[in-house]
């Protein structure tokens, strides 16, 4: 497991001993057509053995960048589908490629589990199972599952972690950190390279802790116990450890079957409908859900119940998010555009003030058809994928967890939607928004919404005495700082460095001609050459070789 320490910039001996996978890389990107990537951001002088050369953006550069992270490996694999999550910095064609990245390696030897099984658990693989299925059922990067039986005769799934994965991930996470580190102020994205990075190593690092895993799993059985149609495995806590996971083995194919399909069409609804009310209820009522519904996730367990497996991903809600959010449907209702705003900024969407008459353009565009009419009316599900989308052709950035619920609900209504088109899936949710809006008329919502309330702003008045003093005694000291962002000056400020540096050259290359001329004129003593002393000559070497580097790097560049 990576522990959060070690999400970090890498120091010197780390970057040397990258650059040779840097270069190996650099390779693979311009090999899928990426090379004029490194020249529009001025970032080929950084890789070494780097030749600049001309090259046109790929036509269907989504599914070469699809291409190019499969070729990387397993940790680029998992950073492109962190990035498919990320459609606010992400263009819509690149997302529609790395959606498709599947976590899909070679797995280990049973021998091998068998190593991490006994060390973490403390007994030999034969007194902790009656019986322990050599082949695994599945296998992905970080590590694969098998099937086995207890003692007690439970059957189980068993996920070992891969050996060494969390050492090969750390590696990659600060390969990629420093690429992050010299695309920083390069690349004109709207977001910070180095912030993904990290985002992307707490993500992973929350998967390679298999005892997280567990307590996603116990929580959902916890939420799941009296709901008789979906069914949560039970943690079998004294063989879980930080690389070993053993749950209940639930039986029945996955939603990926080739079975599925073929189920009778009121079978096919009970289990769509199931689904629909499951991942609602996870939403709307316990602010806890499953992250990623996707078919080899959901179990068919008969009679129009399911279970859930792989609980590594997980998403949260705050009471206050759900708040939000029926205050951003009553404010469509009223047709309230500064309202809308409003809530969109409270949970946690921000913009730029020069940028405030366009949102509100949008803003009104987008919801105009819902203007005036009444929750019963409203189709929840349009009206999410609405202020998703308004947020994504905005560029604005949202917080990770509403990121996790727009990709949990689209992929659940794909689901549902194979499984039956013509299911009205948030009709079902209509129930729980309306539950929501009775809550927050409830005299004991009031009362706790305006305590909190209360309770902020006192923290507030009760800082902003401790922070004007904070400031005077900076000012006192001579330590205020004030820091500013300038854009669009990078091309310049590049182009003054390369001047700078090729006159420092030129006067180096002048300098080490001009002396090495008078040691050869001056010099009587020792050898001579053509009248000139041979101490003169390293010094005349040296001026050549600088002045013809000079003349190349100024051909090189086409300004001469």
């Amino acid at each position: 497991m990576l522990p959060n320490s070690q999400i970090r910039h890498p120091n010197f001996i780390t970057r040397i001993r990258n650059l040779e996978r840097m270069r190996e890389i650099s390779e693979v990107a311009v090999r899928h057509g990426f090379g004029y990537f490194f020249e529009r951001h001025r970032l080929f002088g950084l890789i070494p053995g780097w030749r600049r050369r001309s090259q046109a953006p790929p036509v269907q550069r989504g599914r070469h960048i699809r291409e190019m992270l499969e070729e990387l490996g397993p940790t680029f694999v998992k950073f492109g589908q962190l990035l498919s999550t990320r459609p606010d910095i992400v263009p819509a064609d690149i997302v529609m490629e790395l959606v498709k990245l599947q976590d899909r390696v070679k797995p280990f030897p049973f021998d091998v589990a068998r190593q991490v099984i006994e060390a973490d658990l403390g007994i030999s693989l034969a007194r902790a199972f009656e019986s322990f299925d050599p082949e695994p059922l599945a296998s992905a990067s970080i590590g694969q599952v098998h099937g086995a039986v207890l003692p007690g005769g439970e059957h189980v799934i068993v996920k070992v972690q891969r050996p060494g994965a969390g050492r090969q991930i750390h590696k990659d996470i600060e390969l990629l950190m420093q690429f992050a580190e010299l695309a920083e102020g390069r690349l004109e994205a709207g977001f910070s390279p180095v912030s993904v990075v990290r985002e992307f190593g707490r993500s992973i690092n929350r998967e390679l802790d298999y005892v997280l895993e567990a307590r996603n799993a116990e929580r959902f059985g916890l939420n799941f116990q009296y709901v008789d149609n979906v069914s949560i495995p039970r943690v079998y806590w004294r063989y879980c450890t930080t690389r070993v996971l053993t749950l209940e083995r639930l039986v029945g194919p996955t939603l990926n079957n080739p079975s599925i399909p073929g189920l009778s069409l009121s079978e096919r609804k009970g289990l769509a409908e199931t689904i629909a009310d499951c991942w609602f209820k996870q939403v709307f009522q316990d602010g806890f859900f499953h992250a990623d519904p996707h078919p080899a996730n959901i179990v068919y367990l008969g009679e129009g119940r399911i279970g859930l497996l792989d609980f590594g991903l997980a998403g949260f809600l705050r009471r206050e998010d759900l708040e939000g959010g029926v205050r951003l449907f009553l404010h469509v209702m009223d047709s309230d555009i500064p309202g809308i705003k409003r809530s969109l900024k409270r949970s946690g969407v921000h913009w730029n003030p020069s940028a405030d008459e366009l949102v509100s353009q949008t803003i009104e565009e987008a919801f105009s058809r819902y203007f005036g009419r009444s929750l019963s009316n409203i189709d929840v599900s349009a009206l999410l994928h609405q202020a998703f989308d308004i947020v994504y052709s905005l560029r604005l950035r949202l917080p990770t967890r509403f990121l996790l619920l727009d990709k949990a609900l689209l992929t659940m209504d794909g689901v549902v939607s194979s499984l039956y088109p013509d299911l009205d899936v948030f009709e079902l949710a209509r129930r729980y928004t309306a539950d929501l809006k009775r809550e927050r008329l409830d005299p004991r919502a009031i009362s706790d919404r305006f305590k909190r309330s209360v309770a902020e702003y006192v923290e507030v008045l009760r800082d902003y005495p401790l922070q004007f003093h904070d400031l005077l005694e900076e000012m006192r000291a001579g330590e205020l700082e004030i820091k500013y962002r300038h854009t669009g000056l990078e091309n310049v400020i590049h182009r003054l460095d390369v001047i700078m540096n090729r006159l420092v050259v030129a006067l180096v290359s002048i300098a080490l001609g001009a002396s090495s001329t008078a040691v050869g004129i001056l010099v009587e003593g020792g050898p001579h050459v053509a009248g000139l002393s041979v101490w003169g000559l390293p010094g005349f070497a040296g001026s050549l070789f600088f002045g013809a580097w000079l003349i190349w790097a100024i051909i090189r560049s086409g300004r001469l």
